[in-house]
């Protein structure tokens, strides 16, 4: 990453940190940005490095795949991104805002506002309907409108079972409803963990390809496995391994969910 000298620090700016001129001399956007950024859990003999000074810069509109094995601290670096938990030290720029000044408010207010979550299990209410689900959440967001909710339901492809319960649904289905659920407040950032990871090929390619079409819509997503299949479709690969970043590959040419295979 290049960092020009003559820039205020991204905590001193309001607006979303500027790359670099590309080859067509176009300024992209970030997204994320992660400089030292780490994470430990405990003190003395218990003390956990689960992140370790983490350097990372992810463009506005890209699909990312964070990639390693468990422990890793590819989930921890998602919990950081997404506002669940500050750094212990170092800075995380995300939405236009430096993560590790905030505090519990407001990354309250960051996530209500910027960011959608996808997890590996569904975590439906059982007794509420699946549009029923996207507008639960929608509406502790302030957008719980019926005509929203059910446009999030008619992007993941669920338009006509909006009137059924999660027990009626399939794992892929399920899987879609949450992620309509995540989208209904139209967040910027979609950030996922695990999202295949209770699913077989065709339904996790047909999850994957709901996600990809997000992505081809403007939003920038993050998707967090272990499965390296999935990073053919990426635009960017994220290598993990002892709480470190250890690669970062660019993918000039991202393959169609439908061509991946595991």
């Amino acid at each position: 990453m290049r960092h020009g000298s003559e820039q205020a620090p991204a905590s001193e700016r309001d607006d979303p940190p500027r790359r670099a001129p590309g080859p067509n001399g176009a300024r992209e956007r970030t997204a994320v940005l992660l400089r030292g950024a780490s994470k430990t859990y405990g003190k003395g003999h218990a003390e956990v490095h689960a992140l370790r000074e983490a350097d990372l810069e992810v463009p506005e509109g890209e699909l990312v795949v964070l990639l390693g094995p468990s422990g890793s601290g590819k989930t921890t670096l998602l919990n950081l991104i997404g506002g669940i938990e500050p750094p212990t030290a170092g800075e995380v720029v995300a939405g236009g805002r430096d993560l590790s000044r905030l505090d519990e408010d407001g990354r309250t207010a960051y996530r209500r506002d910027t960011v959608g979550f996808v997890f590996q299990f569904f975590n439906l209410v059982p007794s509420l309907t699946a549009l029923e689900n996207v507008r639960l959440v929608a509406e502790l967001t302030g957008r719980g409108d019926r005509e929203r909710s059910a446009a999030a339901l008619a992007a993941v492809g669920l338009a006509e079972r909006g009137g059924h319960f999660p027990a009626q649904l399939s794992g892929g289905e399920q899987q879609r409803v949450a992620i309509a659920r995540a989208i209904a407040k139209d967040p910027a950032l979609l950030l996922c963990d695990e999202p295949t990871g209770a699913l077989d090929l065709d339904t996790g390619r047909g999850v994957l390809r709901v996600l990809q079409d997000l992505n081809g819509e403007g939003r920038t997503v993050l998707i967090v496995t272990h499965n390296a299949a999935i990073a053919s479709m990426a635009h960017r690969v994220v290598r993990m391994r002892s709480g470190r970043v250890v690669e970062v590959a660019v993918n000039a040419a991202p393959a169609p969910a439908e061509e991946v295979t595991w």
